[in-house]
């Protein structure tokens, strides 16, 4: 009898183990909602959730300063660069650690550097690399030896591909502007001068990776010569990281748990003992998580009714204004001021936070001769681009679709974000200059049906417009373009809702004809916008070649005249918006974030938006007991014992 039920007393077991492990674990200090990250390899980063995270676990040579001035010192202690500002040396501080123990070191950067310049890898911000010497040549070299080896017969490969990864690290060294004469030290040959080259260098592309956690998990595929990584080098237990914060738990559309990296070199530095990053999908129901405080930060508010709450912030802020201006006056940031305020009464609110974002909201439009099913695209053509573009009253998606009061834009490159760059004005809404650009494409109404027909008496292509499910905004700005090229245009759209990534796969191979597109800058210069429209560029999702607007952008980057630089550079914009028009600026961003001031202090306000979770932390006389940390490294009895 007992030997029967030993399998039931096993299975019993076993399924007690699960759910102990599956037990949540205790609520963290500072628990905030964000979609979730789609990846924590630096390399490949594209979103926004993903730079905010790997910005937190890792570090570069600089950091993001949180009122937007200049880059903090990171990973480098000191650093100098030659007259000709082409030539930056840095050296690197002898306590910058692994979270593993390891040091971080010179090694660390160059092979990392390298990742982005390898194009199986895919990633999507090469052409920061492409401002080292070298970097491009030793990309298109790389691609070409791929492309020789896959037209290889087939028992040739195998030997081919071995064969020319230990080329490819040898061609690094020799053809791209990345020396290590020391474990310390790095020096970096530019194309040309980049003042703002410490800005590049705190974004996650320019970010160390750990050699031998890396090395361990990657392979060489006989048959391509390219690179095979096993994604679990990035699983919490495998990860090595050298930033202020460490996850120590992922589950998958469940979350993400961070605590103190006990190995950073400014680790008494204050940090939150632990933060949560919850991805609650339902806006509505990362509100009432907010409300219930479960949450302390919802990091981008996309409620249908954010706009009403958003009126109730401002509504406070208003009766209260003397008071509010005396206090900032006085020395206080806003979140200071905002906390020392009366309550909010009745009709009002203080946890609802519109800021300015450094970045465009626009609309993609497919500039490739076909569509993907093989069809002739009517986008191709400028004229249409120009029509479409036309036929969109922006203002009239800002007051009564969004209704969050965003500045209208023309240009892709915000106004007013520089003081030495105005951009071009863009075309404005003209309903009559849009049907007369459709029309000269060979477009009208020829039959009095109120639908658009070529020559030959074929309609205009039902409008396939992509957007990005999750966030109201981009489906309620589509249905109203699509009203607007109903009336004006005469053509008939089709609304198409994806999930981020699936939608981000279609505008990568052109599955589309409108798509939901947008950017937030990543350096303080025009050419952080701009660069997208480069023929080369990795997030060049348009398709959009102009082998004009690339060389007025090479010649502003060899400009050393701000002046100058900045003609350059608007003559290129002018191009884009207002002639060939491969995507369409709706307004600028702003960014609806949902806390209170009160409770939650480290939030940068400025419209860089970078926010390191390092920073965040609670006003003392708010603060709850810290949850205690979950995770002790090999070796250490818990973050604290590894402290000095």
């Amino acid at each position: 009898m007992l030997r029967a039920l030993a399998p039931f007393a096993l299975l019993a077991l076993l399924v007690g183990g699960i759910v102990a492990l599956d037990r949540p674990l205790p609520r963290a200090e500072i628990v905030f909602v964000s979609p979730d990250v789609f990846t924590l390899d630096p390399q490949r980063i594209t979103y926004q959730q993903d730079v905010r995270v790997a910005q937190s676990i890792f570090e570069g040579l600089f950091t993001e300063s949180p009122d937007g001035s200049d880059p903090l010192p990171g990973v480098a202690e000191s650093w100098s660069v030659s007259p000709d500002g082409r030539t930056w040396t840095f050296r690197l501080r002898d306590g910058a650690r692994w979270s593993n123990g390891d040091p971080v070191t010179s090694e660390d950067f160059a092979q990392a550097w390298m990742r982005p310049l390898l194009p199986d890898m895919a990633s999507d911000y090469s052409g920061f690399l492409f401002m080292i010497r070298g970097g491009r040549d030793f990309f298109e070299w790389r691609t070409r030896e791929l492309e020789r080896i896959a037209a290889l017969p087939d028992g040739e490969r195998a030997a081919a591909a071995g064969e020319l990864w230990e080329r490819t690290l040898q061609r690094y060294r020799e053809m791209v502007g990345v020396r290590t004469p020391d474990a310390h030290t790095i020096e970096v040959d530019l194309v040309q001068p980049t003042p703002y080259w410490p800005s590049i260098l705190a974004f996650p592309t320019l970010f160390p990776v750990h050699r031998p956690t890396l090395g361990a998990h990657l392979s060489i595929d006989a048959e391509s010569g390219r690179v095979k990584l096993d994604p679990k080098w990035l699983k919490p237990g495998t990860l090595v990281s050298n930033g202020p914060m460490m996850v120590t738990d992922w589950r998958y559309k469940r979350g993400m748990r961070f605590e103190p990296n006990p190995r950073h070199w400014n680790r008494e530095a204050p940090r939150p003992a632990s933060v949560e990053l919850r991805p609650i999908e339902d806006s509505n129901t990362a509100v009432l998580a907010f409300q219930s405080g479960d949450v302390d930060w919802i990091s981008d508010l996309t409620v249908e009714y954010r706009a009403d709450m958003a009126d109730e912030q401002r509504a406070w802020i208003e009766r209260h204004a003397t008071a509010f201006r005396q206090l900032r006056d006085s020395g206080m940031d806003e979140d200071a001021a905002m906390a020392a305020l009366p309550e909010p009464g009745p009709g009002e609110r203080r946890d609802v936070h519109v800021l300015p974002a450094f970045g465009t909201d626009f609309w993609n439009f497919n500039c490739r001769p076909t569509l993907s099913d093989g069809r002739p695209n009517p986008f191709a053509d400028a004229r249409v681009r120009r029509a479409f573009a036309r036929a969109v009253d922006k203002r009239a998606i800002t007051e009564k679709v969004t209704r969050l009061r965003e500045r209208v834009a023309g240009s892709l490159v915000p106004a007013g974000a520089f003081g030495w760059y105005e951009p071009p004005a863009g075309l404005p809404h003209d309903p009559a200059a849009a049907r007369a650009e459709l029309a000269a494409a060979g477009w009208s109404d020829r039959d009095g049906d109120g639908r658009v027909e070529d020559a030959q008496g074929r309609r205009f292509p039902v409008v396939d417009i992509l957007y990005m499910t999750g966030n109201p905004r981009t489906r309620d700005n589509a249905l109203a373009m699509a009203q607007m090229w109903r009336e004006t245009l005469g053509v008939d759209c089709e609304l198409r809702g994806k999930d981020g990534k699936f939608a981000k796969e279609d505008l990568r191979s052109g599955n589309f004809m409108v798509g939901r597109g947008g950017w937030f800058g990543d350096y303080p210069d025009p050419t952080t916008f701009l660069e997208l429209n480069r023929s080369t560029d990795g997030n060049n999702d348009r398709a959009y070649r102009n082998p004009a607007y690339d060389a007025l952008l090479d010649a502003a980057a060899a400009e050393l005249d701000r002046a100058t630089r900045a003609q350059l550079l608007r003559e290129a914009e002018r191009i884009l918006v207002e002639e060939d028009m491969p995507l369409m600026p709706l307004c600028q961003y702003v960014t609806a974030y949902m806390y209170d001031p009160a409770r939650l202090h480290g939030l940068s306000r400025h419209a860089s938006l970078a926010q390191y979770l390092n920073r965040l932390h609670r006003p003392e006389a708010a603060a709850p007991e810290a949850a205690a940390p979950t995770t002790a490294l090999p070796g250490t009895a818990s973050p604290e014992a590894a402290s000095p």
